[in-house]
């Protein structure tokens, strides 16, 4: 297949997705986020359409396992800044609707909600990332990406328009969006929005985002350099943090869900246990409509 492909083909033992297609109608990503882990196979650069898009999609469809959802997008936001004007996404997410595919929508953009008319009839979900409430550091993490309140503006219409939402966060890198408060803070503006499911993850350190991330935070540099690469180790080219490290960032967010009665989850953590992980899927794929 052309550009609907299958996600994570090699079934790595660390990814708890169930089995599904990844589309992204870009290349390159414009939020320029500074962890970005993409970046080391499509680059640090602006999102670009790719080349003859729709009738690739056109194509696929008629190969592809329609039981199986299709996530937009995994490597490349699906609403950059550019989408405003050339609906490339639109376009697609006509066309997977118009065949009643299964459809994740995953994005840092409240663009999303210019959509509705499409995601609110079609078997669609929704997946927003939000990686702390700070507006300051975000611009800082995620230079280019809407900021935190409108991300959370959108998924209150996503949510008044009954459109199933699952709210990323993540990365939780140390020493920068790390607060317990904040953390917990954040879960509950979620539930109070009426986000039934999180999943979340700490930063995974490889060459080119680390050295994105201790560029623009400087005073950082030393603490991460010590816990990636002295006290860390590698797990297919990504530098992990120690899992009782990598558990006490998780846990505030973890724990509040569960007190709240919410589902969640990790992602790539190795934390399977119901302790970490009581929802049916990691990514939010059970949540779309049937």
């Amino acid at each position: 297949m052309s550009v609907i492909r299958p996600f994570d083909p090699w079934r790595s033992e660390l990814c708890t997705c169930p089995p599904k297609y990844t589309l992204n109608p870009y290349t390159g990503c414009s939020h320029k986020c500074l962890y970005c882990y993409a970046t080391s196979y499509i680059g640090y650069r602006e999102s670009t359409p790719k080349k003859d898009i729709i009738r690739r999609v056109m194509k696929d469809l008629e190969r592809i396992n329609h039981s199986l959802p299709v996530n937009l997008s995994t490597s490349s936001d699906p609403y950059p800044p550019i989408e405003e004007k050339v609906r490339i996404t639109r376009k697609v997410l006509e066309l997977l609707v118009r065949n009643n595919c299964k459809i994740l929508i995953t994005t840092k953009s409240n663009l999303v909600i210019k959509d509705l008319d499409l995601i609110s009839v079609g078997r669609v979900a929704v997946s927003i990332t939000i990686t702390y409430l700070d507006e300051n550091l975000v611009k800082k993490i995620e230079p280019n990406a809407p900021s935190p309140q409108e991300r959370l503006r959108a998924i209150e219409e996503l949510v008044k328009h009954k459109v199933p939402v699952s709210v990323r966060i993540d990365p939780i890198i140390p020493y920068i969006n790390d607060d317990d408060y904040v953390l917990r803070e954040l879960v509950r503006t979620l539930h109070n929005l009426g986000v039934k499911h999180v999943v979340t993850s700490t930063y995974k350190a490889r060459p080119d985002n680390f050295k994105r991330v201790v560029s623009m935070l400087p005073e950082v540099e030393n603490k991460l350099r010590r816990l990636y690469y002295d006290e860390g180790f590698i797990i297919h080219g990504y530098r992990y943090l120690r899992r009782e490290k990598r558990e006490k960032l998780l846990r505030p967010i973890i724990s509040e869900a569960r007190r709240l009665d919410m589902e969640y989850a990790t992602c790539r953590e190795g934390l399977k246990s119901s302790e970490w992980f009581n929802a049916k899927s990691c990514d939010g794929t059970h949540l779309i409509p049937e």
